[in-house]
């Protein structure tokens, strides 16, 4: 108890791997919050984290990095506490349906700007209007990253682009013709649904339309090229000529 959140990652955990920026570190489990960098240097202890709108709840920390998308993490540990809900009190059994549903059209690109009031206003009613401990913490992901991290929603909504390169419908993969090298097949024989072809001049082009996202052909690019790159929005994608 005491110690800072710095500390505890920093030196007792050595850090982020791969030299990456810190971001977020989640606290307190599922229904926990997410803290940024300005609170690093926050003692850990239970009132502390309750004033910063995370908990010691469970214990466990997670440290997130420049790669993490703030809105897809708080869907993801709303979907879990909205699996779990005993379904007794409706303002969480049906108030947390709503919030992850509106979660997922924001990861998916068809969010409206409107939705971050109602996704607070939401959150604020659940915390009230629920009976255990649960309903009234279950939102807590949601309300620390709209606190915050409110602009990576606003990108999600406003320009249809995920910042840490991560929700699926927002992204799309690009191989820069002038780092390929043409005799390398490694990405088109790694491709398991057959969405990069080779031109007669051996560019290697993927095909939007099959292209299923899931990186394949970045990490199978091999280092000394680093041809693959990961865009968002998909448009940025330049066409061909």
């Amino acid at each position: 108890m005491g110690t800072t959140l710095r500390q505890v990652i920093f030196d007792v955990g050595s850090g982020i791997p791969g030299g990456k920026r810190f971001k977020a570190v989640q606290i307190g489990g599922p229904s926990g919050g997410c803290l940024p960098e300005s609170a690093l240097d926050l003692p850990i202890d239970f009132d502390s984290l309750a004033d910063a709108g995370a908990m010691m709840g469970s214990g466990g920390m997670i440290v997130l990095d420049e790669d993490d998308c703030m809105v897809e993490i708080s869907r993801y540990f709303l979907e879990f506490t909205q699996r779990e809900s005993c379904g007794k009190c409706t303002f969480c059994r049906l108030g947390t349906k709503q919030m992850l549903e509106v979660l997922d059209e924001i990861t998916k690109g068809k969010g409206k700007i409107e939705d971050i009031n109602m996704l607070s206003q939401l959150a604020e009613d659940i915390k009230a209007g629920s009976l255990c401990g649960l309903g009234k913490t279950a939102p807590n992901p949601v309300l620390s990253t709209l606190c915050h991290f409110r602009d990576e929603y606003e990108a999600h909504i406003k320009e249809g682009r995920c910042p840490a390169l991560m929700c699926r419908n927002l992204i799309a993969y690009y191989i820069i013709p002038e780092k390929c090298e043409r005799s390398c097949d490694v990405c088109v024989g790694a491709c398991t649904v057959e969405a990069i072809s080779t031109t007669k001049k051996r560019i290697k082009v993927i095909d939007q339309e099959k292209c299923v996202k899931c990186g394949t052909c970045l990490n199978s690019c091999p280092p000394q090229y680093q041809a693959v790159v990961k865009l968002s929005p998909p448009s940025e994608v330049p066409t061909s000529k």
